[in-house]
């Protein structure tokens, strides 16, 4: 016979672990009349214990406890943190540590290291720009506590005033619903994928509310490993191939007579001479920013039909789920299986359309513009690029495209076909500079 199985009620004092669409299960005191959700962290700004509830708890949220006192650090230790190389700013009497995201800022880490320790309020208000929703949602999962005032020193101008006296603009700190019930829609302790074929309509707007966490897609442990790559990978495995291409069909070129349309006509064909090397290599680099463009747009940003399970998993595997999770190192390069059936398809395109050496040149450039594509798509994400170059507004205009202008922005090494097809990020208008 088997056992009966009885409910053991979790002490009074033990937070629940609430499922949020953004993973967002920190308690934290109550902001702007609605209940918080954070996980404190300890003294020493590390991440605190993550107690969770059974599953019986997790049905409504009636049954969840209020929630404990939020950490608090007076100035002074605060200041001992910033001397010892950390990151942290303040939102009114809040506390963040963003010492993990120093790099990612898409204004560049220096721009946030000056602002260490201090009031960052008005900054994500503008000027240069007004930070997104998705910008502020996503500095909350840097909470790490409140900052109280110092018994020993009570003048501190304020600074150290108890977050129920500290106050913020309200047209700079939006209404967030810190847990809202009605997006707990995943669990994080499960691969997703299998998952968010069951959002419906609740999908597009999940995908795009990103989170500070890695992904796990696949069930399978070997599966999993297959979806995941190394930034260098790609230049390892395909490099070689752009140089082996180039030198082969470089040489066909210089020893055999190659015309263009020959198949159609032998009165008009063209001969293609071996100078025109580098300009069919070029054009193949051309081309395949077109192609990049095309597939982000199209391909990689389709709203798959809210009643498909499957599209919605393909969309999510392709590329919901780097929106989802934007800064996870393990995919934001193609995986080298898959990239090798696409680099396939392409070849095989080529050489039916076109002579097999001019094909081959046009693909060694194509080729060789995907890894730079990749290469570049890694940096944008986890470089630090000298502030005013290319590369810089390049991660400027990538991070926006992520956290505010999905519909737009979708070229990667270059915005050149954004120009052409009037897909450019718009201009903010900063309203303090008019």
């Amino acid at each position: 016979m088997g056992r009966r199985l009885r409910h053991q009620p979790r002490p009074p004092e033990w937070p629940m672990r609430a499922r949020h669409a953004n993973e967002q299960v920190r308690w934290r005191p109550a902001r702007c009349g609605c209940p918080g959700s954070r996980d404190v962290r300890g003294a020493l700004g590390g991440r605190g214990a993550d107690c969770r509830a059974p599953r019986s708890e997790l049905r409504s949220p009636a049954m969840a406890p209020a929630p404990p006192p939020a950490a608090s650090f007076t100035s002074a230790e605060v200041q001992r943190r910033l001397a010892a190389g950390a990151c942290w700013v303040r939102r009114g009497a809040s506390l963040y540590d963003l010492t993990g995201f120093v790099r990612h800022h898409p204004g560049g880490e220096q721009l946030l290291l000056a602002r260490a320790g201090q009031d960052i309020s008005a900054d994500l208000d503008g000027p240069p720009h007004k930070h997104s929703d998705n910008a502020r949602r996503w500095l909350e999962q840097y909470y790490v506590g409140e900052l109280r005032a110092d018994p020993q020193d009570p003048t501190e101008n304020g600074a150290g005033a108890p977050a129920e006296t500290q106050k913020t603009d309200a047209a700079i700190e939006p209404q967030f619903k810190v847990v809202d019930w009605d997006k707990d829609l995943v669990d994080w302790q499960k691969p997703l994928l299998w998952q968010v074929g069951h959002l419906g309509e609740k999908y597009d707007e999940w995908v795009h509310q990103p989170v500070a966490r890695p992904i796990r897609l696949f069930h399978s442990d070997l599966i999993e490993a297959f979806s995941k790559t190394v930034w260098y990978s790609v230049p390892i495995i395909w490099v070689p191939l752009v140089l082996y291409l180039s030198w082969s069909y470089y040489r066909t070129l210089t020893q055999d007579n190659i015309r263009l349309f020959a198949s159609f006509t032998r009165d008009y064909s063209l001969v293609v001479p071996e100078s025109v090397f580098i300009g069919l290599f070029v054009l193949g680099m051309l081309i395949w920013t077109l192609v990049e463009y095309l597939i982000h747009r199209f391909l990689f940003h389709m709203k798959p039909p809210s009643n498909s399970h499957y599209l919605i998993m393909l969309h999510f595997v392709m590329h919901g789920q780097h929106h989802k999770a934007p800064f996870d190192g393990s995919r934001l390069v193609f995986p080298p299986v898959p990239a090798s059936v696409v680099v396939a398809f392409f070849y095989v395109f080529l050489r039916l359309i076109l002579p097999e050496a001019v094909a081959g040149i046009l693909f060694a450039g194509g080729l060789l513009g995907y890894v730079l594509y990749d290469m570049t798509h890694y940096y944008l994400h986890f470089g630090s690029p000298h502030k005013g170059s290319y590369l810089y507004n390049m991660k400027a205009h990538h991070v926006k495209h992520h956290f505010e202008y999905q519909k737009s922005g979708f070229g990667i090494s270059t915005k050149l076909w954004d120009y052409f097809f009037h897909t450019l990020i718009p201009e903010e208008a900063d309203p303090k500079m008019q």
